[in-house]
């Protein structure tokens, strides 16, 4: 199986989550940071993992650039995930999510979940991750890609 694992991340809590997925995975992965893959180079890819963190209520602005960048023709059929690395406080609910709000722009384009949006929970707003939460990741990434 061909991964390719998109992330941004802006404090490096989100980038442990990608390469901890992109490490449990079996086949050919490639983990990269958002800005160093273009839509054109997914062709290849059979699963297309995104990951972000939510920052008000969304994924990060260079993340929503990529997912606008994306056609129906590179995302129809083609299976997916979502994730995102997030802070249980307060009022964040309130706003919503990353990982949803990536998942729905996906299956608007075309695009098929393989799970429901995947959250990562961090102990504060710039982190660290809870503990387990890596070992988390490698065990969804190993579901996603079955």
């Amino acid at each position: 199986m061909r991964v390719t694992v998109v992330y941004d991340s802006v404090y490096g809590n989100t980038e442990k989550v990608a390469k901890a997925i992109g490490a449990a995975i079996a086949g050919e992965v490639r983990v990269a940071k958002v800005g160093e893959v273009s839509a054109s180079g997914l062709q290849d890819a059979d699963l297309l993992v995104l990951g972000s963190p939510t920052l008000g209520g969304r994924p990060t602005e260079p993340m929503q650039g990529f997912l606008a960048s994306l056609s129906e023709a590179q995302l129809k059929g083609k299976k997916a995930a979502a994730f995102d690395t997030r802070y249980s406080g307060r009022f964040v609910k309130v706003f919503g999510f990353a990982a949803e709000k990536m998942s729905e722009s996906l299956t608007a384009k075309g695009a098929t979940l393989v799970a429901p949006p995947q959250p990562f929970i961090v102990t504060g707003k710039k982190g660290p991750l809870k503990e387990g939460e890596l070992e988390r990741a490698a065990s969804w990434a190993k579901e996603i890609s079955k």
